[in-house]
């Protein structure tokens, strides 16, 4: 019994891990995307305009994360790579507190926030690694659907009374049994 109830709550560690990891999949993109198209305004703001190239490049990484995270079935590997990204980040803070250009109170507030979100990361690939990921359920299933108008027995033979109109060109090989094969229509030339 105690078994069943370890193994329960595994799983729900695992699903609650999953959750975490897409809520950091969105947060990596959006992230991304702030860094990317606002690098300028970023980097002005922490007074490190000269890392303007370097946080836009940090915003293209957290995009890819984010998508890695999100369309992958094992998220466990984007999110140690978040875990290598926030200590890129860190560093390159870290740098900034040493730079007598910087805006000090603002590199140290983004520096918590980075180390708060690092934590997140860390708790989330901790609880992730060495658990079988979750096969993820698909959103719609058309499997028991055929495309046809009626079952398949009621449609067979259905257009069998099919005739092609006189003016349509039809190869011979795709001609139906009941016309002529032949030469009776002309070829176009080449």
């Amino acid at each position: 019994m105690a078994h069943h109830r370890n193994r329960r709550s595994a799983q729900m560690s695992r699903e609650s891990a999953d959750a975490l990891a897409r809520g950091l999949g969105w947060f990596s993109i959006a992230l991304g995307a702030v860094e990317v198209f606002g690098g300028k305004g970023v980097a002005r703001w922490l007074g490190m305009e000269q890392n303007e190239k370097l946080l836009r490049a940090y915003g293209v990484r957290e995009i890819m994360t984010g998508v890695g995270i999100l369309a992958s079935r094992d998220p466990t590997p984007w999110i140690w790579g978040r875990v290598a990204g926030d200590a890129l980040d860190l560093a390159t803070l870290g740098k900034g507190l040493a730079d007598p250009n910087a805006e000090r109170d603002r590199v140290i507030m983004a520096t918590g926030a980075v180390a708060g979100v690092t934590v997140l990361d860390i708790i989330c690939a901790n609880a992730l690694t060495g658990q079988p990921p979750q096969s993820r359920q698909l959103r719609w299933d058309y499997s028991d659907r055929s495309g046809l108008p009626k079952p398949a027995m009621q449609m067979r033979g259905a257009a069998s009374d099919f005739q092609a109109p006189r003016d349509m060109r039809i190869p011979d090989a795709l001609r139906p049994y009941t016309q002529p094969q032949g030469n009776e229509f002309p070829r176009p030339s080449m």
